[in-house]
């Protein structure tokens, strides 16, 4: 039996100590905690690398500390839009949706786009409508309400400004969440939810569910979830170049995620962090920006959940 390993992420970027509440820490690494254990222990029992992430997502989508699933922010017309994607490995096999609005858990929409369609990509309206036609129940914006985000809205509304999870302007920390997992078998699996930007307009979408720039699994090389500026983490490919160094360069997972995330997107202007694991259940979280919330577990018994460096 090979060794298996998981690693969440909840988010990169100015993560500001003073700012942090012994109590918000807290429920932070707890939310972190509960994830890894699910995911883990889907390993544990002989699960799939893409069962594993999927409900790990699934977890951190449910609580409202994160920017995904109910703790989505606010979209410049006050209503929440929201991206995720999946791939296994094992087939290339992936799915993604964008701009979707009242699902409780994107990931799983992602899953089924990977599935139980032809497809790769479904966004907005067609997203919603392939969602239905699965008897997705659609939420009210109730569900994904929270006090903290709205607040967070109003203080840029009816700006152009927008705020990344991650701007140092605010004051508290909330991300994209992430899962990557290599299971028993050896097979990899990456999978990455987000509510976007706080006030972004037109449609924006970030790299969260664009296969290769946020998201990427394939067992010949890694599977990587990323987080931080979405704009530069595509322009970057950040995902894919990983893997890429890995099957071309001959570099360890270690060395090809500390080359992107310390040298290329830095070079292009970019901040932010991911999470990487390969076939031998070997564990990479590199970020640039002062933290990541971030877990890890693996089989030979090492275990790792920290918010700072």
């Amino acid at each position: 039996m090979k060794r298996f390993s998981i690693a969440i992420h909840g988010g990169a970027g100015t993560l500001v100590k003073g700012m942090m509440t012994p109590e918000l820490e807290t429920k932070y690494k707890s939310a972190l905690n509960v994830a890894l254990k699910i995911g883990y222990t889907i390993l544990e029992q002989g699960g799939t690398a893409v069962q594993a992430v999927e409900e790990a997502v699934i977890s951190l989508e449910n609580s409202p500390l994160f920017n995904a699933g109910k703790g989505s922010v606010f979209t410049a017309k006050g209503s929440h839009e929201m991206d995720a994607a999946i791939m296994d490995g094992r087939t290339l096999n992936a799915g993604a949706v964008s701009l979707i609005s009242g699902i409780k858990n994107p990931i799983a929409l992602a899953r089924d786009v990977m599935e139980k369609s032809e497809h790769v990509f479904l966004a907005g309206e067609g997203a919603m409508e392939f969602a239905k036609k699965l008897n997705y129940v659609v939420e009210n914006e109730s569900y994904f309400y929270d006090e903290f985000r709205h607040k967070q809205w109003l203080e840029i509304k009816d700006s152009d400004s927008f705020q990344l999870d991650h701007s140092v302007k605010k004051d508290s920390k909330f991300g994209t969440v992430g899962a990557v997992a290599c299971d028993q078998n050896g097979n990899v699996a990456a999978a990455t939810s987000t509510g976007g930007m706080t006030n972004k307009k037109w449609g924006r979408v970030g790299d969260s569910p664009m296969i290769g720039a946020g998201n990427y699994a394939n067992n010949k090389t890694c599977a990587v979830s990323c987080t931080g500026s979405g704009e530069f983490f595509i322009r970057g490919v950040i995902a894919y170049d990983v893997a890429c160094l890995i099957e071309h360069k001959g570099l360890s997972l270690e060395e090809a995620s500390n080359e992107v995330i310390y040298k290329r997107i830095l070079e292009i202007n970019g901040d932010g962090g991911l999470i990487a694991v390969d076939t031998n259940g070997n564990v990479a979280m590199p970020f640039n920006t002062e933290g990541m919330y971030r877990a890890c577990k693996s089989s030979n018994g090492k275990e790792d959940i920290a918010i700072y460096r």
